[in-house]
């Protein structure tokens, strides 16, 4: 994990400021599963993230996160999945065809809301450019955003091929950045700044030790709710716009159909439901999920065997999973997120030492 640092000039020494905590750090302990080693998205076997920011001027702020399934040929070995419309007042390129044929055969990269066709292009370019596929002539790019407006000249659409690129190059397993990073440089969820977050649940032996980990891009508004206790009410009056998007994205490697990673997907819901969010007619929330269990990798150029699928009623923990890991991850993006400036507005990141006040106050820290 990149630390964000702060260069402060003291006594002629440069020393770094420490980078914000995340919700752990701070004593906050989310349901009742534990979390994978990383509490990221990562602690899925094979699932990379990379980040590509984007700071220029005092105008751009904004960037493209991406996700990768596995390390393979995703065209070639595609992975079940799912899109889950909480609503559609977004754009998420090739969530139809997902939908349709339970499939995921790119990265899914997620990035600011007029940025998402030139990000799409980009991402075809760099599927068509992979060994192996010569002769493909159809792909289908998963691309989801955000609006970043407020602190982001949006207008130019300045992410391209250069940061999609970089993005997918940078990639890698292990602890994942978060906060102002990628494709949330420039967002804001509850009045507060926002960004990327992570966190994962590990099942239990006897329910399958599967995990499940997952990522968001909070861009999105209400009444902040942390663990139950009404942060957003003590710290100002009123709640936030209710406006806004998220993105959540889900993986997991229990073996799970598209039509259960559906039901999954809707369950992140619930998550977001419990951080406050109040889902407002300009709010575009969608969840995309994925099982990266190897039996179940699709392979135009053979018949796949039959696999053993979770039953509908082994279910029920991964939906307790994605539930707690959406709503920490949440968490993680308003804490790791730093104050940011742009378009001439600041955005102040979530209070720290205010936060911890309340939440002892209401008995959530442990």
């Amino acid at each position: 994990m990149r630390a964000l640092v702060l260069m402060l000039l003291c006594g002629g020494m440069i020393l770094a400021a420490p980078p914000r905590p995340r919700a752990r750090d701070l004593g906050i302990v989310v349901g009742s599963l534990p979390p994978g080693p990383l509490n990221a998205i990562t602690d899925v076997s094979g699932v990379a993230v990379g980040h590509a920011t984007l700071i220029r001027g005092d105008d751009v702020r904004t960037g493209v996160t991406a996700i990768l399934p596995h390390a393979g040929n995703l065209f070639h070995e595609k992975v079940p999945g799912a899109v889950f419309i909480g609503n559609a007042f977004g754009k998420l390129i090739g969530s139809t065809q997902v939908n349709e044929l339970g499939e995921i055969e790119t990265p899914i990269l997620l990035t600011s809301t007029l940025n998402v066709w030139k990000v799409a292009d980009a991402l075809v370019e760099y599927m068509l450019a992979l060994p192996g596929n010569e002769n493909v002539r159809s792909i289908n790019p998963v691309v989801a955003e955000t609006n970043d407006g407020a602190l982001n000249d949006i207008r130019s659409r300045p992410v391209g091929r250069e940061e999609v690129f970089q993005a997918l190059r940078n990639a890698r397993g292990g602890p994942v950045e978060e906060g102002a990073v990628g494709a949330g440089t420039g967002t804001i969820a509850f009045g507060f700044k926002g960004g990327i977050g992570t966190a994962s649940r590990k099942l239990p032996e006897a329910q399958g030790g599967w995990t499940v980990g997952v990522l968001v891009q909070t861009n999105y508004g209400g009444d902040l709710r942390i663990c139950g206790a009404p942060v957003g009410r003590e710290l100002r009056t009123g709640g936030g716009s209710a406006d806004g998007s998220v993105i959540v994205v889900i993986a997991t490697d229990a073996p799970v159909d598209a039509r259960n990673l559906k039901r999954l997907a809707a369950r992140s819901m619930m998550g977001l439901a419990r951080t406050g969010s109040a889902g407002a007619n300009g709010s575009g929330d969608y969840a995309i999920a994925f099982s990266t269990a190897p039996e179940l990798r699709i392979r135009p150029e053979r018949m796949r065997p039959p696999a053993r699928l979770l039953s509908n009623e082994a279910m029920s923990p991964l939906f307790l999973a994605v539930i707690e890991a959406t709503e920490e991850a949440v968490y993680n993006s308003l804490f790791r997120a730093v104050t940011t400036t742009g378009r001439g507005r600041t955005v102040e990141a979530l209070p720290i030492e205010a936060t911890v006040e309340i939440l002892r106050r209401y008995r959530v820290l442990r």
